[in-house]
């Protein structure tokens, strides 16, 4: 009798085995230029260490990301893991409870509050998305340029306007590669880049959130009169001249400093054929305090409704441990760990931006989190009220009466 018995007992192993080793579990994202990254080097390593779970990585082009995940959502079709984009569109997922809250998993004490406010409920008291990455303000320069033209890394803003004046006087370079048509650079890697060091970070930041700080005080009307100097700096034509035409003058080697955002590293390192460096924003004068931009970007969650949570926890487990961190931030530079854990990052240029972290005091774009809900939309009226200042249609303090004007139409703690 043992024989037939020990034999079935292998048979049900076997089964249970070959059923687990069928687990498929599937990403959503809109993150579709990372897909080769994705197929190539992340997924394996996860599946050389968990042979019995598969992972099929599905993204959406980003323009269709929303509106398709929330179609399959609500058809009960989407995958098993979401990749979350941060605050108010995420936060709408878990209120209608189809992402998971995460908020016991212990791989969360990984992360700082600032990683994980961008996927929490507004108390704080709930995470549904494991954070993965964020990107870094600053600017990116041709070194190359600095060196024929003999000019230092600017550390305060005197030195940073010495260098444009010495840039723009020798005229082989544009100083600045930026434009005002498409807008949002103005207010991305202008305003909130340059910002930070005027409101001081997280604590100007909170402070408009609960309304004890206005867009109309002094340190919320600085970043704009230092806007309104940048178009001298900016070349011809720099009002009709888009994103890619910005991204075109500096990688060809026709400007000298690139107001930036981290994401920029992996396409200009393919297209420029000189040497580049980064710095921070400049402070206003020497010894203060410097803060960046450090925005979380995105995060990944449980779909409430996958039929494999098991097998999607256990990657969800994985994202947020150091190996993944290294992985990811190294496959994909200029997208940089949230975690609190010591990453290792090869490239130099993306090591440059993460360096900062050491001195510098990390927050994150003020328009993101809770202002943004109403209409007028601030993040929007910030694009706009951004490139008016550059472009000298509007003054810095008509500007921000303006935005203060739209967030206390709707916003009861700017009331």
């Amino acid at each position: 009798m043992k024989k037939p018995i020990s034999l079935a007992l292998a048979g049900l192993l076997l089964a249970s085995t070959s059923a687990y080793a069928a687990t498929t579990i599937t990403i959503e994202s809109w993150r579709n230029d990372d897909l080769t990254v994705w197929q190539k080097t992340i997924i394996p390593a996860f599946e050389k260490t968990h042979p019995d779970i598969k992972v099929v990585f599905s993204p959406s082009a980003p323009t269709e990301y929303n509106a398709a995940l929330n179609s399959k959502l609500d058809a009960g079709t989407a995958g098993d893991l979401i990749t979350c984009r941060p605050f108010d569109a995420s936060l709408a997922l878990f209120k209608k409870g189809q992402l998971a809250d995460l908020s016991d998993m212990a791989i969360m004490k990984n992360f700082s509050d600032v990683a994980k406010a961008a996927w929490q409920t507004d108390d704080g008291k709930h995470t549904f998305c494991v954070p993965m990455a964020s990107v870094i303000h600053g600017f990116i320069y041709n070194e190359d340029a600095f060196k024929k033209l003999g000019i230092s890394v600017p550390k305060t803003v005197p030195e940073f306007y010495a260098d444009l004046d010495k840039i723009k006087k020798d005229g082989t370079y544009t100083p600045l590669a930026m434009g005002t048509h498409d807008q949002w650079e103005a207010a991305t890697m202008g305003y909130e880049n340059i910002g930070p060091d005027y409101w001081q970070g997280e604590k100007g930041r909170k402070a408009i959130i609960a309304g004890t700080e206005k867009l109309t005080d002094p340190q919320w009307v600085e970043p704009f009169k230092q806007l309104a100097k940048w178009g001298q700096y900016m070349g011809d034509g720099f009002k009709a001249q888009t994103y890619p035409d910005s991204q075109n003058m500096f990688t060809l080697g026709r400007a000298a400093i690139y107001p930036a955002g981290s994401w920029e590293i992996s396409g200009f390192e393919k297209q420029a054929d000189f040497k580049m460096g980064a710095f921070p924003p400049p402070v206003p004068k020497a010894g203060d305090q410097c803060y960046i931009s450090d925005q979380p970007d995105h995060a990944m969650g449980l779909n409430a409704a996958s039929k494999h949570k098991a097998a999607a926890m256990t990657f969800l487990k994985w994202v947020g441990s150091q190996q993944f961190a290294e992985l990811y931030g190294n496959a994909l530079p200029g997208f940089f760990p949230l975690t609190n854990a010591k990453v290792t990052i090869k490239d130099p240029l993306a090591n440059e931006f993460l360096s900062w972290r050491q001195n510098c005091k990390s927050t994150m774009r003020y328009t993101y989190q809770i202002l943004s809900r109403g209409t007028p939309n601030l993040e929007n009226a910030l694009w706009a009220a951004s490139a008016n200042v550059i472009n000298g249609t509007e003054t810095p303090e008509a500007a921000a009466a303006g935005l203060q004007k739209d967030l206390a139409s709707w916003y009861k703690p700017q009331q």
